[in-house]
């Protein structure tokens, strides 16, 4: 219970962090797509925005430009970012869902899930564009998502 007295604090923190990233992400040339309703281009973004009170959680997905190989490398390239495959605590996770789906699934091979978290922004955003450096432009062009 001694958590439920911070946690309207750690969700405010959680879902500022969330919209920031998302937005660098959209504005950012080796992304293809951010899904996440804050995002004025979300299809449901219009709903949000009635019914979450300009907080849109602290979940967010992302479809790299390169295909999966380039999806695999940046989240790889990502140290604050942990891999995982249980989302939603106080720290930064990322996770390539397709690397532990069946072959048949229709989950996009470039797609990363990200839970972002409780650290420093800045940290976060310096921690992302570095590992978005490792991504191969010349296959990011050229290749599928």
């Amino acid at each position: 219970m001694r958590g439920m007295r911070s946690m309207a604090a750690r969700m405010r923190i959680h879902c500022d962090n969330a919209m920031a990233v998302a937005q660098h992400l959209d504005a950012h040339p080796r992304i293809h797509k951010v899904h996440y309703p804050g995002l004025a281009s979300h299809p449901g973004y219009n709903v949000a925005k009635l019914q979450m009170r300009q907080r849109y959680g602290g979940m967010l997905s992302v479809e790299v430009k390169g295909g999966e190989r380039e999806a695999v490398n940046f989240a790889g390239h990502l140290k604050i970012f942990k891999r995982a495959t249980s989302l939603g605590g106080t720290e930064s996770l990322v996770e390539h869902r397709r690397s532990i789906e069946p072959p048949d699934s229709k989950t996009p091979a470039a797609l990363l899930r990200f839970s972002v978290g409780l650290e420093d922004l800045n940290d976060l955003l310096a921690d992302i564009d570095h590992a978005l450096a490792h991504i191969d432009v010349d296959s990011s062009a050229t290749s599928k998502l």
